[in-house]
């Protein structure tokens, strides 16, 4: 056989391309769920010898909705005996079943998609309302819905196309303000499963504390260090010089408080779950902190980090000085140790996650593929690619499309409690 007729033979065999002008059966059955609803619905199509082209199922509260789309029967008067067969087989097992007969595959989903994950305790009715109200304001569909966690937040993500993602954020921050929700605005794509490396910033985001006020509490100093860590995460005082004049206030400390100090710091609510889980999925953790070493080298310790960096306290004679050594990780620092520690990983900064809540997080937020605004000041959640304003850290691992269930039955086979 010459190559001309084989191609003949193969165009032959080939399947015949679908288009939008063929007719197609949309079944539908929705009822109270049971084992073998799915496998009953199928094996009666199986009879008609029908093709499938989609299937849809989801389970509420016990309630089964399933949808199949196929293709009509061939024979001539089997699409009534197909209706008729799916009636019955539903009827026997006290569900409904519709069957709608149309042209086409389903609608062609717009440009412009979108991951947007809510976030909300509680997460109401009016809350998502008004939030699918802006969604098609703007010309967006919401093409699915589905829940990532019911506890300790409730949190659903949509995937939504027909606007562009910087749009369709814009649109709904200053509805999530209103609304009190969390909402974050991801481009869809493999490249929001490709992240691979997470920095996060350590004072009142892995932790609950600032680093150097335990210190300062210790020195007899804490409110007038307070008052000036206030002015710097702000954004109101460069964090060189407010670092600076913070320390000066330890000097002749005696760094054997050290030690109490680590025993003081309280992990954010989360955080061992946060950091867990990411290393179950491959990714590398870092911490860049404009705290200090004397901590950080026990939280890396403790919690199993990949790579960190921090101000180092200079001591003299068993005593803080009141000065730092090294190079200062301020707001450009955090941003350049983030590419550091991206080179090390190997791994692209698109392809690198960054939490923070300070101004001086913001360029690091900035580099980073996605920057994430944690229970941070105005001005870092207006510039933030998206912001979360509970007080658990492991929620971030909703916005990478992971759900809590996933996260509890891996606790579950290693026998570790999902809460901290």
């Amino acid at each position: 056989m010459n190559a001309t007729a084989q191609a003949a033979q193969a165009l032959s065999a080939a399947p015949p391309v679908r288009t939008d002008a063929e007719r197609t059966l949309l079944v539908k059955v929705f009822g109270k769920d049971r084992p073998g609803i799915t496998a009953g619905l199928f094996d009666r199509l199986a009879g008609f010898d029908v093709e499938v082209i989609d299937i849809e199922q989801v389970v509420t509260r016990g309630r089964i909705t399933l949808c199949a789309l196929v293709t009509p029967p061939a024979a001539p008067g089997a699409e009534g005996a197909l209706r008729v067969t799916v009636h019955r087989w539903a009827e026997e097992l006290r569900l409904q079943a519709e069957i709608i007969s149309g042209t086409g595959d389903n609608r062609a989903r717009g440009e412009g998609r979108s991951h947007v994950t809510v976030l909300g305790s509680p997460l109401t009715a009016g809350a998502v309302a008004a939030l699918t109200s802006r969604v098609s304001a703007a010309g967006g569909n919401i093409d699915r819905v589905f829940r990532l966690a019911k506890y300790p937040v409730t949190a659903v993500e949509l995937t939504i196309s027909g606007v562009p993602t910087e749009e369709l954020r814009a649109v709904l921050a200053a509805e999530a303000a209103a609304q009190r929700v969390d909402v974050a605005v991801v481009r869809s794509g493999l490249h929001r499963r490709a992240k691979r490396l997470i920095v996060m910033d350590v004072d009142s985001t892995l932790i609950q504390d600032e680093v150097i006020e335990l210190f300062a509490a210790h020195a007899g100093c804490e409110e007038q260090v307070a008052a000036v860590t206030e002015q710097a995460m702000r954004g109101e005082l460069d964090f060189a010089e407010s670092l600076r004049a913070r320390v000066a206030l330890l000097a002749g400390l005696d760094a054997g408080v050290t030690e109490k100090v680590r025993a003081e710091v309280r992990l954010t609510p989360g955080a061992r779950t946060l950091i867990r889980t990411l290393k179950r999925l491959g990714y590398q953790v870092a911490i860049v902190s404009g705290g200090f070493t004397q901590v950080t080298d026990h939280l890396v310790e403790r919690l199993g980090l990949d790579f960190a960096a921090a101000n180092t306290l200079e001591v003299e004679d068993g005593k803080f000085t009141g000065r730092v050594t090294g190079e200062i990780v301020d707001r450009a620092g955090k941003a350049r140790w983030l590419a550091r520690f991206a080179e090390r990983a190997g791994v692209p900064l698109e392809q690198t996650v960054a939490i923070g809540d300070g101004a001086n997080d913001l360029d690091m937020l900035n580099a980073a593929g996605l920057g994430v605004a944690f229970n941070a000041k105005p001005v870092v959640r207006e510039q933030a690619d998206t912001a979360v304003n509970v007080p658990f850290l492991d929620t971030v691992l909703y916005l990478l499309g992971v759900t809590r269930e996933e996260v509890e039955a891996a606790d579950e086979l290693d026998g570790t409690p999902t809460e901290d």
